[in-house]
């Protein structure tokens, strides 16, 4: 890690040391991620209810700005220009770098279509099969480490050689053995293990924006 990206987890830790005993994981989880998108790979987020929103919560601080502007390319600017667009300085200046990232739980009309069509286990499962490909991330999150659409969801990142990161609550339910990292976070109710997820990941964004964009 880049001393700013270590200075960001050293923060980190100081703000939540109960998050010390799965520090280990969460700095795997960023070598991993990091190693995906500088191999042109993308991220897949998926969970349910609170989890649901933590997925689209992720994908939004990946797609967009975080904690600094993310300019784009000169060429960007040239590109447009060729067009003859009045305001190809208003878009250049107004986009992004991204960090490409999907939320799975955001398509209402696919996901009740494959909930309807085949079964509400596979809506995850069915769209990393589309999706997904050899070196992309799904970020699996589970409260209980147990819940079937996420589980399926995994079996099929593993078919398809997918880094898969997982995040649950203490005991890891059965989604640890189906991850190459797992998150597990110190608590055992569903609202403190949210709780927790949130600086966990905003951490991991923050760390990969300095890694991506910063100076």
């Amino acid at each position: 890690m880049k001393n700013t990206t270590e200075m960001l987890f050293s923060d980190f830790l100081v703000q939540y040391p109960q998050l010390e005993s799965c520090s280990e994981e969460i700095k795997e989880a960023f070598v991993l991620i990091n190693e995906s998108y500088k191999s042109g790979g993308k991220m897949l987020v998926c969970g349910n209810g609170g989890s649901a929103s933590d997925a689209e919560h992720i994908a939004g601080e990946l797609m967009n700005k975080f904690r600094m502007k993310r300019p784009v390319p000169l060429s960007v600017k040239q590109k447009l220009e060729t067009f003859g667009f009045e305001n190809s300085q208003y878009l250049w200046t107004s986009l992004q770098q991204p960090l490409c990232a999907i939320s799975l739980v955001s398509q209402t009309s696919l996901t009740t279509a494959i909930a309807n069509d085949i079964d509400p286990d596979m809506v995850f499962a069915q769209q990393v099969y589309g999706y997904g490909k050899c070196g992309d991330i799904l970020l699996a999150l589970s409260t209980s480490g147990n819940s079937p659409n996420v589980l399926n969801a995994v079996k099929i990142a593993r078919m398809l050689d997918m880094v898969i990161v997982g995040f649950t609550g203490e005991t890891g339910g059965k989604l640890k053995s189906h991850c190459q990292c797992t998150i597990m976070v110190p608590e055992s109710k569903t609202y403190k293990i949210q709780e927790l997820h949130l600086p966990v990941y905003h951490v991991l964004c923050a760390m990969l924006e300095q890694e991506f964009f910063g100076q």
